[in-house]
């Protein structure tokens, strides 16, 4: 006899998933009009606060594969949003920076992005959205390795 299936209510990875669907079309709506996704926002927001990375590191910041987030980079390399070069140090790494263009283009959703950060702290409550962050955080120091070979 098969064991019985678990209540999708019990599944931590759909609940979170579900849960960051619902929010990443929040962000994805209001940077539309600047033709920027959340995923895309968010690379702008890390290399903004840490300026020039190897793709490798950029990955482990956004808790992405590099394969990821090559793919990602690659489009807005072709918007001139950011640049992607190889190191001096060593020929195998790729640099990513922000273009003038990129930095500009962050610059323009950032309040877009603190308005929907406002209306949703307003709607979750702030405590609670401080509370979320932190518990999300510490999922991703959990020991899993979801990218090992």
């Amino acid at each position: 006899m098969a064991a019985p299936t678990p209540s999708a209510d019990l599944c931590n990875c759909l609940a979170l998933r579900k849960a960051a669907r619902y929010l990443t079309a929040a962000y994805d709506n209001a940077f539309a009009p600047l033709e920027l996704r959340a995923t895309q926002f968010s690379i702008l927001q890390q290399l903004s606060a840490e300026g020039e990375v190897t793709i490798s590191r950029l990955a482990d910041l956004s808790a992405m594969d590099r394969t990821t987030m090559a793919t990602n980079l690659k489009v807005l390399a072709r918007r001139n949003l950011v640049t992607v070069e190889t190191a001096a140090s060593d020929r195998r790494a790729r640099i990513v920076a922000l273009t003038p263009e990129g930095r500009d283009r962050f610059a323009a959703a950032l309040p877009l992005w603190r308005a929907v950060q406002s209306q949703f702290e307003e709607s979750f409550g702030s405590a609670e959205a401080a509370q979320l962050r932190a518990s999300l955080r510490a999922v991703l120091e959990t020991g899993f390795d979801p990218w090992a070979e």
